[in-house]
């Protein structure tokens, strides 16, 4: 495993898979047919890759691990990847979570499929080359190349409005990434490098220099999370894509921004991310509060959703900058979570939106009598993403409002009122879609989940639970990692006090 480049095949099996994908021939249904088996395969032999990676990886180390490192362009740009603790579980959700949206597009997607399969064959390429780059110019061309084909997705084919939303995605997280840019340009000016694992060696930034940094990286991460007031083109982001689409950008690309704050703003900035924490929490209680009571206004399946995402996320962010083992512990098991959870909703709005074509709430309605396998599935995420003790999403928010009460108590208390306005969202989408008496007449004759949709959404139950009851596997894997983050941002912050009492 030392010599083999699995980081670079983990990037490289999708983008090959694309070209098999674009080399397929013959009629309009046999294209179809066999584009699907082939982004199907590819997926799951990536997916397998995925797990070989975690097997290998060692938890007792905070040191990046399978690195590979190759000149570019006449060394201008070196292609540098590896794991670590905080970054290596994101690629196992990533190609997790890929087949399960091959799988999701199976009957939905009739239109230009190669094309379809294409284009998240490359996104599964570039997001695994964010959680793994190891320059800031790999890391840079890897952010942005995932806008194109998320981009396309909703573009070609998501609804009605697709075209609105997509430029609204669009330019949103490019604004927000150009400014990014400058701010990597300005950090090679500095440092003549733009390698990672020399910037974080090196020792911080100037003090002024870091807060315009980190209000840079800061403005390109915030919008992909995204966090409040930069959160509106999320849920017409989401109403518009398709099924799977949803699922991967709540399950991964919002994860982008949060991993981000792990790996530049916090090792990279410790001044400016003290200086700023609570400018940070005030935005995530706000998010957690408001989308919240958002999300309850909502008669739009999945635009309840999105808010509840917005919301969850708003965890996440309290979490990471508590800078304490629980509460970024429980940042990124909330990630892990979420990706899974917020994944599988979409992906049951899906199920019956496949059968009515509709999302309106009140379009539904005594569905348990009809479809007890959707309902029971439906129940364990909902539970889940209201933070049900024995199922994942409990984990993480315990462990961040756990991490905040230590910090701030205020913050923990306004957090903790998250809880329970997730639990009114989240309960009535239930007792309004599932339970009741059907009233209308296509209502009688829906159809229960078949066998491919078992097939999807089994992993997932199965998956939430067992780390919900059983979350250590998660939590050996980044304890080590975290504890390095945390001992090098205050020692960082130590240095600089000691600097500035020196006598000039």
């Amino acid at each position: 495993m030392a010599t083999w480049p699995i980081l670079s095949f983990l990037i490289l099996v999708p983008l090959i898979g694309a070209v098999l994908v674009l080399a397929v021939r013959g009629s309009d249904s046999v294209v179809a047919r066999n584009a699907r088996w082939v982004a199907l395969w590819v997926t799951l032999c990536n997916f397998v890759l995925s797990l070989v990676l975690w097997l290998n990886f060692d938890p007792s180390t905070a040191d990046f691990q399978f690195r590979e490192k190759r000149a570019w362009l006449s060394n201008v740009i070196t292609y540098q990847v590896g794991v670590d603790g905080i970054s290596m579980l994101f690629i196992v959700l990533t190609a997790f979570l890929m087949p399960i949206c091959i799988l999701a597009s199976w009957d939905s997607i009739k239109e230009r499929v190669k094309e379809y399969m294409i284009a998240f064959l490359v996104m599964e390429s570039t997001m695994i080359g964010v959680f793994c780059a190891l320059d800031l110019v790999v890391f840079y061309l890897f952010f942005e190349a995932g806008l194109i084909p998320m981009f396309l997705i909703i573009g070609v084919w998501g609804g009605a409005n697709r075209i609105y939303a997509t430029f609204k995605f669009f330019l949103y997280t490019l604004l927000g990434s150009v400014l990014m840019l400058l701010a990597i340009m300005a950090m090679y000016f500095h440092t003549g490098t733009t390698d990672i694992i020399q910037l974080l060696d090196r020792g911080t930034f100037p003090a002024a220099m870091q807060y315009w940094l980190w209000l840079a990286f800061f403005a390109s991460f915030a919008v992909k999370i995204p966090m409040w007031p930069l959160h509106t083109w999320l849920p017409d982001a989401h109403v518009e894509a398709p099924t799977a689409g949803s699922v991967i950008l709540a399950g991964v690309l919002l994860k982008m921004g949060a991993y981000g704050f792990l790996r530049f703003s916090i090792p990279m900035f410790p001044h400016a991310t003290e200086f700023f924490t609570p400018f940070v929490f005030g935005l995530s209680v706000v998010a957690v509060i408001y989308t919240s009571l958002v999300a309850l206004m909502q008669e739009d399946m999945k635009k309840l959703v999105a808010y509840s995402s917005v919301a969850h996320m708003g965890f996440v962010t309290i979490g990471l900058f508590t800078m304490t083992t629980q509460g970024i512990e429980g940042g990124l098991v909330q990630m892990l979570s979420h990706g899974l959870v917020s994944g599988a909703l979409f992906l049951c709005v899906g199920v019956i939106y496949d059968r009515i074509h509709s999302r309106e709430i009140a379009r539904y309605g005594g569905l348990v009598n009809r479809m007890p396998k959707y309902a029971l599935a439906l129940m364990v995420f909902t539970l889940a993403n209201v933070g049900l003790p024995g199922t994942s999403g409990f984990v993480g928010e315990f462990l961040v409002l756990v991490g905040a009460f230590q910090v701030n108590t205020w913050v923990a208390m306004f957090a903790t009122t998250g809880v329970i306005l997730s639990a009114c969202y989240a309960l009535w989408l239930y007792r309004r879609v599932v339970f009741g008496v059907i009233e209308k007449a296509d209502l009688q004759r829906i159809a229960d989940v078949n066998r491919r949709e078992l097939v999807i959404l089994v992993p997932l139950i199965a998956t939430v639970i067992f780390f919900g009851v059983h979350p250590q596997p998660w939590l050996d894997v980044m304890h080590v990692s975290v504890d390095h983050l945390i001992k090098q941002h205050h020692a960082a912050l130590d240095t600089g006090r000691a600097l500035a009492a020196l006598p000039r």
